[in-house]
């Protein structure tokens, strides 16, 4: 695939390594803490650590058919023959024996064999990776979420206290008769609308503690959260790179690279099989009627055997395996060339995310200074008498909805710069990224495009 020379929305700088532990950019100790609990505890994470050991396992199982078979046996037999035909009688067999055999991987099927479960042991590799970059955004996002919950809980307490303060005012005008009683209960139900945006913050709030609980892999009632607030958090920004640096950060992308030559070998070992095989046998040991002359000299015996097998009719099998493969190949070249578009994709969107975020928070802080500014002064007219409810109700109104929107902004650039870490792949030091270099060109020396 072709690559542009650069991210569409990337500065024009050099690439830089990321941080192996970006998330402590945030400066938050407590999301730093729970980062580092998932990854030790999350389930995810632990079940992915499984499918290593599984496709290690099948490693190993490959392995077996480019190494000799030995197989060693000990037996007794008596047997009786029938009388009707004259030699009648009882019969004793011994034997010890020791039979070798062993496939000559003349065209290369069992080592395609092996080279396919490699690769799929490598591609398990980077699977943990994925998962585990997963784990990790996912405990950011859900952390943001909680401060910005917890955020917007202490605001809609205080606009409770203010709207509340707001009331007592236009209640005091009732009293003298500048203020109507639709006044007061205009004022009434901003109040009762207010209180009952608490209840919803609580709830979100146990529920973002839940979901932190569950990626920890403890349950909710052993995990102490303590959150905190979105005010005060750095939000890093990577160097983004060059996109052919981008199959080097994304573990998916190398995962699918590896799963794309495993499935080269895989074909290569079904042709492989169409061709005759070939193979040697062995056997030595001794047999003897009788069992304490079982290993005298004369009881001695071996064959040696070599054989070779064409397959001439299956009724199409192994035509149709190797169809099946190519076709699964085929297949596969489509889901990396996806992944990477995928990939490139995602730090583009990421990067304006990032951008356009921070701008956005920027405008969003003045207009809720204008919006602060506007409920004061009415609060200071209302005092005197000198401004009508519908104002009031109106800049009040204003002042929450702009107090709110503020928070929201704040979350989506932290989690803006969340998602383009994960978009790059985490964290990369100069050597890993040497080192993942060599591997991506030996995947594609293997046959991935």
């Amino acid at each position: 695939m072709n690559f542009p020379d650069r991210f569409k929305e990337a500065k024009a700088r050099p690439d830089a390594p990321i941080s192996l532990t970006w998330w402590q950019g945030f400066r938050s100790t407590e999301m730093s803490r729970l980062i580092e609990t998932a990854r030790a505890n999350n389930l995810d994470m632990a079940a992915a650590l499984t499918r290593i050991e599984q496709a290690e396992a099948q490693v190993s199982l490959a392995t077996a058919p480019l190494l000799p078979s030995i197989n060693g046996s000990v037996g007794a037999q008596n047997a009786m023959s029938s009388r009707s035909l004259g030699r009648g009688g009882h019969s004793n067999v011994f034997s010890g024996l020791l039979s070798a055999g062993y496939e000559l991987d003349f065209w290369g099927k069992n080592r395609n064999s092996l080279l396919a479960s490699e690769q799929n042991a490598v591609a398990a590799r980077y699977n943990y990776d994925v998962v585990e970059l997963a784990t990790i955004a996912a405990v950011a996002n859900t952390y943001l979420q909680l401060l910005a919950a917890q955020d917007a809980l202490r605001i809609t307490e205080g606009n409770v206290r203010n709207a509340t303060s707001i009331l007592s005012i236009i209640q005091e005008r009732v009293n003298v008769g500048t203020a109507t009683s639709l006044d007061l209960a205009q004022q009434e139900v901003v109040v009762a609308n207010q209180k009952a945006l608490i209840p919803p913050r609580i709830i979100n709030i146990n529920q973002y503690r839940a979901a932190l609980a569950v990626l920890t892999g403890e349950f909710p009632g052993n995990v102490t959260i303590r959150g905190g607030t979105l005010n005060g958090l750095n939000a890093p920004r990577p160097a983004p790179g060059l996109p052919s640096q981008l199959l080097l950060r994304r573990p998916d992308i190398r995962q699918s690279a590896a799963v794309l030559a495993a499935q080269n070998a895989t074909v290569a070992s079904a042709k492989a099989a169409l061709l005759p095989s070939f193979s040697l046998t062995g056997q030595t040991g001794y047999e003897s009627p009788v069992l304490k002359t079982l290993f005298n000299p004369q009881s001695a015996l071996y064959s040696v055997a070599a054989n070779a097998t064409q397959p001439i009719f299956d009724g199409g099998r192994l035509l149709a395996q190797l169809e099946l493969q190519h076709s699964i190949r085929s297949e596969d070249v489509q889901a990396y060339k996806k992944a990477v578009l995928t990939a490139a994709s995602d730090v583009e969107q990421a990067l304006v995310s990032v951008q356009e975020t921070a701008r956005q928070r920027q405008l969003q802080a003045q207009a809720a200074a204008s919006a602060e500014k506007a409920y004061r002064i009415a609060g200071e007219q209302l005092r005197a008498g000198t401004v009508d409810i519908t104002t009031v109700l109106n800049t009040q109104q204003s002042y929450f909805v702009a107090q709110l929107a503020q928070i929201s902004v704040r979350l989506s650039q932290l989690q803006a710069s969340v998602s383009l870490h994960q978009a790059l792949g985490g964290g990369w030091t100069p050597g890993e990224i040497t080192a993942a270099r060599q591997s991506i060109q030996l995947q594609e020396g293997s046959g991935s495009p």
